[in-house]
């Protein structure tokens, strides 16, 4: 079943958060609990989520688009322990070490997560081509801009306007 997969539908304020969490599993059982209070996400969801990252880290290193860039994740799970589809942006206040998509046994310190819940696995690799289109595309300055936003209601607007299908 192919979703409208629109910025309005992709991105909600009550679902962008700042956190002060200081590892994986902190940042990890922190999110999963607002989104499982939310109906968005099952009971599973967190172990799946922690297992998931475990084998098949998610981790871009973004210093090959530019060296000021800070490094990011996209964690996700499988499309049964979720019951939407969004992106969940996460701006982490300290960062946390993750291991790297393309090598997985390097590791990096991250700031700021996009988590993909996807309640449909057909388009697992449709948001994530979204989230890195987005990357490139948008001007540096203003990228740098956005990573050092302070709040949930500026870093949501400004995805609300920059992010493009």
């Amino acid at each position: 079943m192919q979703q409208d997969l629109s910025t309005s539908l992709l991105f909600h304020q009550e679902t962008t958060f700042i956190s002060d969490a200081t590892s994986q599993d902190t940042v990890f059982k922190e999110i999963a609990q607002k989104l499982y209070q939310q109906e968005l996400v099952t009971a599973d969801f967190l172990e799946n989520l922690i297992s998931r990252e475990a084998n098949y880290p998610t981790g871009l290193d973004l210093t090959v688009i530019s060296s000021h860039y800070p490094n990011i994740a996209i964690p996700h799970t499988e499309s049964e322990f979720v019951k939407t589809c969004r992106i969940v942006p996460v701006k982490l206040n300290h960062p946390i070490t993750f291991h790297n998509m393309i090598a997985p046994d390097a590791s990096f310190e991250v700031r700021f997560l996009f988590m993909i819940l996807n309640d449909d696995l057909g388009d697992q690799a449709g948001i994530l081509a979204n989230i890195m289109d987005f990357l490139n595309r948008t001007p540096k300055d203003d990228l740098m801009a956005f990573f050092q936003l302070e709040s949930t209601e500026s870093i949501y607007q400004f995805l609300a306007n920059h992010f493009q299908n």
